[in-house]
């Protein structure tokens, strides 16, 4: 089964009401924010990454969809399976790093043992708090749609994972995300729907806007990128495409009416429109669509 099949057969079993017919990344208990992530070795983490970065990353993406919902962190779970020897030391170094860092505590959680030689599945639940927590189907046709940060930098990270030669900044954002926690929690009652650039900036877009019932446009040279990833990768098409379908960059993707006065700096990108779909342009003039337009399970 595709992800998105698993989805819909997932729609039809008993749902709380908290749920959001499954179209989130987070669910609602009152004002608790509820989400969970799992990172799989060879999938979403390079079994040479240190483990002190992957402990990190794992906390950080799960924030990553607190802050997508304006969403203060209460704390986490941990599921970790024992695999014996120094990766655990060290993984626990980082989850001490990451915890202090990043504002939140560990709640408890599960271990289990690790069969030899088997890919890590590491997997957290964050629990967070909100009073207005944007859903990601709220957009109205007509808003503008925005970005915060940059695109591309972790993608580019990856890269340099890898083995090619590149800035060290672009591979902290590969390894080392920052949720934009104060950001989202600034755009809670602004933002019409939210949510986090994990997949790709294309089909995370576009994710928002079949969720709103809408299509969306997006102008690719509007797209934010850093000195660090122009200078590595550059300013062409093929860059801009390769910045805006690669994942990992934990911004955030929001609505909001055109004339919104934002709390901080984001960038706007395209429009919500009626219909259904993405549709791409580059300085104005409609270009087609990549094959692929970001990560996508199964």
């Amino acid at each position: 089964m595709t992800e998105a099949e698993f989805l819909a057969a997932l729609r039809a079993l008993p749902l709380h009401p908290g749920a959001g017919d499954l179209r989130d990344d987070t669910a609602r208990l009152g004002q608790l924010v509820l989400t969970t992530d799992t990172l799989v070795e060879g999938v979403h983490f390079l079994p040479e990454d240190p483990p002190q970065d992957v402990a990190w990353k794992l906390v950080a993406v799960n924030l990553s969809d607190l802050a997508a919902k304006a969403a203060a962190p209460e704390g986490v779970l941990l599921n970790y399976p024992l695999s014996g020897g120094d990766w655990d030391a060290a993984f626990l170094v980082g989850l001490d790093a990451a915890l202090r860092a990043l504002g939140t505590v560990l709640l408890g959680g599960d271990t289990v043992s690790l069969p030899a030689g088997a890919p890590r599945v590491l997997s957290l639940t964050a629990i967070g708090r909100a009073t207005a927590a944007p859903a990601r189907m709220g957009a109205r046709a007509g808003e503008a749609l925005y970005v915060t940060g940059t695109i591309g930098d972790a993608g580019a990270g990856l890269r340099i994972a890898r083995g090619e030669v590149g800035p060290d900044a672009l591979l902290a954002a590969y390894r080392r995300p920052q949720p934009c926690l104060a950001e989202g929690r600034a755009l809670g009652g602004i933002a019409s729907a939210m949510m986090d650039v994990s997949d790709g900036l294309l089909i995370d877009a576009a994710r928002l806007a079949a969720a709103s019932g809408l299509g969306v446009e997006i102008a690719l040279d509007a797209v934010p990128l850093s000195p660090a990833y122009r200078a590595f990768a550059g300013d062409d098409r093929a860059a801009r495409l390769a910045a805006a379908t690669a994942g990992d960059d934990y911004q955030l993707l929001f609505a909001a009416p055109a004339d919104a006065i934002l709390p901080g700096p984001a960038t706007r990108i395209g429009r919500l429109e009626a219909g259904q779909g993405l549709r791409l342009t580059e300085h104005g003039v409609p270009m087609s669509l990549p094959d692929r337009l970001g990560f996508e399970h199964g």
